[in-house]
């Protein structure tokens, strides 16, 4: 039995998280949770590896359900500081986007219509793991699944890595005077969604946009699905403005979720490499 190189990438995150606990001196049943969750995947993924086969379902499906249990393991390291220096400083550069250079204006300029679009695509962003494996069911290449979520879950869990080094809140809870002035019952459903069931750990970098534009450049890999790949691109430009738009995220969040998403294609050639030689061994 050998595990594939996106199940290590997500033993290793599990096992960064754990150790973080105890780094960050967090109470103990919060260190108690985290460990608890890092055996429970390793059980996991080491029964779908050995019953499953190489070339089950389970294990092309499994990882983008197992990211919502990394999202909430995110919870564990919320806290919150006084001053807010970060936040000043982030909405500074915001309220010159979105105010001098007239972006709020542009976006509702057209009425209900532009804002009930970037809604839509920060709500839809929760099923880009999803959409990207069944892209690559529909072009039965399979066999490129593996690199595919490598590439993804990297993109989406070197932001997770990094959030609670950042403890902060969102614009939307910190800097209430700034936020869209049209509602439409998508934005009403978001709120309902990262109010209810959110950490509130940080805000950066950006999981949502890093997270789309991983699923973007990892469906690059699959030939058959280039055009629907660089519709994925601009998806994920819309969601970097819906972010900053709805006040879900700073700008400098979305920014450096790109260049989270980046690192992570960088990245995802190391580590395909390095997994060849494990299994060579």
């Amino acid at each position: 039995m050998r595990f594939r190189a996106s199940e290590i990438v997500l033993l290793v995150h599990f096992l960064y998280t754990a150790i973080l606990t105890l780094a960050f001196r967090l109470p103990v049943d919060s260190a108690v949770k985290a460990w608890v969750l890092l055996l429970t995947v390793i059980i996991f993924l080491t029964l779908i590896a050995r019953r499953s086969g190489g070339h089950s379902a389970w294990r092309d499906w499994a990882p983008p359900f197992m990211l919502l249990a990394a999202y909430r393991e995110l919870e564990l390291f919320a806290k919150q500081l006084p001053g807010h220096e970060l936040e000043k400083g982030w909405q500074g550069i915001d309220r010159v986007l979105l105010n001098d250079w007239h972006l709020r204006a542009a976006i509702e300029s057209a009425g209900w219509l532009a804002p009930l679009y970037l809604e839509l695509t920060y709500l839809l962003v929760y099923g880009t793991g999803f959409f990207l494996m069944l892209m690559v069911y529909k072009a039965h290449r399979r066999d490129l699944a593996g690199r595919v979520l490598v590439v993804y879950l990297l993109g989406t869990l070197l932001a997770y890595a990094i959030i609670p080094f950042y403890p902060s809140m969102p614009p939307r809870l910190l800097f209430t005077d700034s936020g869209p002035l049209v509602t439409t019952p998508l934005r009403q459903l978001n709120l309902l969604i990262v109010n209810d069931a959110g950490v509130h750990t940080g805000v950066f970098p950006s999981a949502h946009v890093s997270s789309a534009f991983a699923a973007a450049w990892a469906l690059l890999l699959v030939p058959e699905k280039r055009k629907t790949a660089w519709g994925m691109v601009a998806y994920a430009a819309s969601v970097s403005v819906a972010t900053v738009y709805g006040r879900y995220h700073y700008a400098v969040d979305a920014v450096a979720g790109l260049a989270v998403s980046l690192v992570g294609v960088a990245a995802s050639r190391g580590v395909e490499l390095l997994h060849r030689k494990w299994r060579a061994t």
